[in-house]
């Protein structure tokens, strides 16, 4: 396995990975964009050729948002998540980014937990954030 910086050529595959991750996933379309527009930082997790992990981020000025984290659900916990979070971070540090945000599904525990052990904490709710199913997000805070 191995981490990687996200291309444009990996779209497919990663829109393959985020249909089977989420119950609204990112479209092609718009995983394609993210090339087109300023300030988003992607990295997969591969094995050969099949992308099995996906972290990204939007950065505006020194601070950023992650995306999306995920994971296929054949490869889940094998530590590969917090592999992607930490590339992630360590790119965010040589941005020179002082805080990033994320949100993440309150009933998500096992990602509430990979988000804590990588230094972030819960600073708020959104009420009614999710849909399919309808439910708050946490959202929490890392800070450089």
């Amino acid at each position: 396995m191995k981490i990687c910086p996200m291309t444009e050529a990996d779209c497919e595959k990663t829109g393959l990975l985020m249909k089977e991750c989420f119950s609204v996933p990112w479209s092609v379309e718009g995983l394609k964009e993210m090339f087109h527009t300023e300030g988003y930082c992607s990295f997969l997790a591969k094995e050969e050729e099949e992308v099995i992990g996906y972290v990204g981020m939007k950065m505006v000025l020194d601070e950023a948002d992650i995306t999306n984290v995920a994971v296929l659900p054949f490869h889940r916990k094998k530590g590969i998540a917090g592999k992607l979070l930490k590339q992630l971070l360590e790119e965010a540090k040589k941005q020179n980014l002082h805080s990033i945000y994320l949100e993440v599904r309150a009933s998500n525990i096992a990602a509430v937990t990979l988000y804590e052990h990588a230094g972030f904490k819960e600073v708020g709710q959104r009420k009614n954030y999710y849909d399919n199913p309808r439910e708050d997000a946490r959202l929490m805070l890392w800070e450089a």
